[in-house]
């Protein structure tokens, strides 16, 4: 019988190695798994890659994974907010590595990594320094710069709802990166708020497939509520 479900978070996140490539989903603050987040922290990986849109927010979440030292490099679009002064210490001391990719850019290198696309030519970044020392070409009379796939050894991310299969749906902006990541990662795993029996979830409405979720975890809403009320405060 397939069964997903993990018993805890830090069985979910046992076998994360050190050097691995983890993809997290969220867009800022907007469905990151911080749960799994702190679990990876208490797991110990270290010489991590991590890829996500942002680079941390205050002292929480990402940004606390980060103040941990464990994280070699973060590839992302957008490394600096008013409240990314953890990675932003750790950069200017040269503690971390940053490779920035423009959003719609990061979204589709892990797309590709999951449709087994080896490359693809993108107008994004053409004669910019992102741009250098990268294959270049005119199609057509426009010009593109070629970009790889992002694969990852691990995607931690946020869904609303699963099965024990492991289909996942989604809650309005908390999807953002969660169906590439899951798709361009060897190992997903996905936090949920609800797990119902199979059948529950309208087909139409399964985002990512059970075949894209290696396990899936049930975070108590109420709790996450209460952690983030008491970081805020």
């Amino acid at each position: 019988m397939i069964d997903k479900i993990a018993e805890s978070v830090a069985s979910a996140l046992a076998d994360v190695r050190d050097g691995s490539t983890v993809l997290i989903g969220g867009f800022g603050t907007a469905g990151i798994p911080a749960e799994l987040i702190d679990g990876l922290i208490a797991q110990g990986a270290r010489d991590l890659t991590v890829v996500n849109n942002n680079a941390g927010n205050g002292d929480a979440g990402l940004a606390a994974l980060l103040a941990t030292g464990r994280v070699r490099k973060i590839i992302c679009s957008f490394p600096r907010q008013a409240d990314s002064y953890v990675f932003d210490n750790l950069y200017r001391s040269g503690k971390i590595e940053l490779e920035i990719v423009p959003q719609g850019n990061l979204a589709e290198r892990m797309r590709a990594a999951g449709a087994g696309i080896g490359a693809f030519f993108c107008p994004t970044a053409y004669g910019t320094e992102l741009a250098k020392g990268k294959e270049t070409r005119e199609i057509n009379g426009k010009h593109y710069v070629l970009e790889y796939p992002i694969h990852g050894d691990v995607a931690l991310i946020k869904a609303e709802r699963g099965d024990r299969w492991g289909n996942l749906t989604y809650r309005l902006s908390a999807r953002n990166f969660g169906p590439v990541m899951a798709m361009a990662a060897r190992q997903t795993i996905a936090s949920v708020h609800e797990v119902v029996e199979l059948g529950a979830l309208d087909p139409e409405a399964i985002v990512t497939p059970g075949i894209f979720v290696s396990k899936i975890v049930k975070i108590d809403r109420v709790a996450t509520q209460a952690a983030g009320f008491k970081k805020a405060a």
